[in-house]
Formats: structure tokens, sequence, C-alpha cells
């Protein structure tokens, strides 16, 4: 994906896809305390979208699940999440610093939501997160496609998703 359509992906997130969001996502708990990952410098600075893949020992339905289901999610994580798992349901994770909706749900093949850092983003400003399963034996390699996030941000976005997702989520799904 190019820079343009990037760009174009963010102003259509930012109009009346997402509007009115925040109203019904933010979460009136207190988030517990969580590491703070470094912000980009140098040829890092530029970057507004990263790819990471990672391979968790379970099935597509089980990891799709887990991540459209409030309850399951905050076992995962150990923290408050609200989930509407439904095509344009919102979503309020870790005590509200990441809130977003649903943009489009292939169940057990994708999940593709507009997202964003509630703390550190101004009203408004999204990115477009898709996860996509593809079946390994006993195992899923989820990939994740985060694009259209701010310059600045790659630092401790890139770092986020392990600390925040794939190792919480190896960890919750041991045998």
């Amino acid at each position: 994906m190019d820079l343009a359509d990037s760009a174009r992906r963010r102003r259509l997130l930012q109009g009346g896809l997402v509007a009115g969001m925040t109203a019904g996502c933010a979460a009136a708990r207190a988030a517990p305390a969580m590491a703070v990952e470094a912000k980009s410098t140098g040829a890092d600075f530029k970057k507004t979208f990263l790819r990471q893949a990672v391979l968790l020992p379970a099935s597509p339905r089980r990891i799709y699940e887990i991540l459209l289901d409030a309850r399951q999610f905050a076992a995962v994580t150990g923290a408050p999440a609200q989930i509407d798992p439904r095509p344009g349901g919102a979503f309020s994770l870790f005590g509200g610093l990441i809130a977003g909706r649903n943009v489009e749900l292939a169940p057990y093949r994708f999940i593709t939501q507009a997202w964003r850092t509630t703390a550190e983003w101004g009203p408004g400003v999204y990115s477009l997160v898709r996860f996509g399963f593809a079946p390994k034996g006993a195992a899923t390699l989820v990939t994740l496609d985060h694009t259209g996030f701010q310059e600045g941000d790659f630092g401790h976005l890139n770092a986020g998703w392990p600390l925040r997702y794939w190792d919480p989520l190896r960890a919750y799904l041991k045998p």
C-alpha cells in the first residue's frame, strides 16, 4: 500500500464511518499500570504502517473469538474490555486506552478495525488494523497489518503488539 492509499483510508475513517464512536467507547474504569513503549526516531519516524506475523497455538476460530469477546479478551490481557462483536460494533480495550469499531468481519478468516489510541491521538484520528487468520496444522498464523497511523508512532506500536497482544495470547493459549 502506498502513502496516498494510507492517507485516503485515514480520511475515510475520520469521516462518517467512525463518527460519534468515542462516546460509546470511553471506559469509566482506570486501566492497570502499563509499560510505555518508545516513540519512533530516525528512519522509523516516517513509517505509518507495520506488518507482523505470529504463530499461535490455537485454531483460527478460537483466536477470532478471543479478539471479539470482551470477557475472553480481558482474561487474556488482564485489562477491562468492551467489545460489540458485530460489523460496525464499537470496542474499548485496556480500560479505554484503545478504542475503535469493527469495520469488516469474515468469521475465522479476518477482522478489520478502525483503531485508535485514545491517550495520544486527537479526537477523530484512526488507523486501520487487519488481523488475518491462516490455519497451520493445530496452530494459526496471525498476520497483522496496521496502517494509516501518525508519523512517530511506529516504534511504540510495533513494540506494543507483541507486548499487549501476542505474548499474552501465547500465555493464555498454553496447554
